[in-house]
């Protein structure tokens, strides 16, 4: 049995999701602006006691570990840090765009074109990358500044299928009419089940020490203009 605590705090959903062998047996999400920071323990707490088990029957940490937001990432990916530490835990990395992915495809079974997972950067900037419907990554993960230009090679070969809090805001710029949009959030914990306990069954465990989340960009602090 492979009881998996899983975090997805990449974007503005505070997510966490327990797993048993793959299946998802409990989950407490939010979404909001700057809520990880006080939010995200209390979900964990909730979910355990939920569930009715306790921190040491838990068998791994997995955790969503980018691209996304920087403060997100780095307080999701240190809480994880610090419970495997505190509980002797392997800890799993799941990226971010390929969990979400493996969510569509899995409320759209039948579904056999490309997905493309967005999640919103600055201005028309996304962190994205594309996959078939194996969940196979056909484009790298990328940070990618949209316009009308965007994806045309792969939306003249087929239908796309935008995903994330990043592809809204593409509508207007990717008019190709084998492009489609969801405007469902895939950002839970719910879709790092099955990947968790795939990884956890081939021992894919991060270094504790040296794990860091996956950025793709450096954090970027600006000030405010001053009249």
């Amino acid at each position: 049995m492979a009881l998996i605590l899983q975090l997805e705090t990449a974007t503005q959903v505070c997510s966490v999701a327990l797993s048993q062998n793959g299946n998802t047996i409990a989950l407490k999400e939010l979404q909001a602006n700057n809520i990880h920071a006080g939010s995200l323990t209390l979900f964990i707490k909730e979910v355990m006691e939920v569930a009715g088990f306790s921190y040491s029957d838990l068998d791994a940490i997995a955790v969503s570990k980018g691209p996304g937001s920087y403060t997100g990432l780095r307080i999701g990916v240190s809480t994880a840090k610090g419970l495997c530490f505190a509980l002797d835990k392997p800890l799993i990395a799941i990226g971010t765009l390929g969990m979400m992915a493996k969510g569509f495809l899995n409320a759209n079974p039948d579904f056999n074109g490309l997905i493309c997972s967005m999640i919103d950067a600055r201005r028309m900037e996304v962190f994205t990358s594309v996959f078939d419907c194996t969940l196979t990554m056909v484009q790298d993960v990328s940070a990618k500044i949209i316009d009308e230009q965007s994806f045309l090679s792969e939306l003249s070969q087929g239908q796309i299928m935008f995903i994330g809090d990043g592809a809204e805001k593409c509508k207007a710029a990717i008019t190709h009419p084998n492009a489609a949009f969801s405007t469902e959030n895939f950002n839970s914990a719910v879709n790092m089940s099955e990947l968790s306990f795939e990884a956890f069954s081939n021992t894919r465990f991060e270094d504790l020490a040296y794990f860091e989340p996956f950025y793709l960009k450096e954090f970027l602090l600006t000030t405010p203009k001053t009249k």
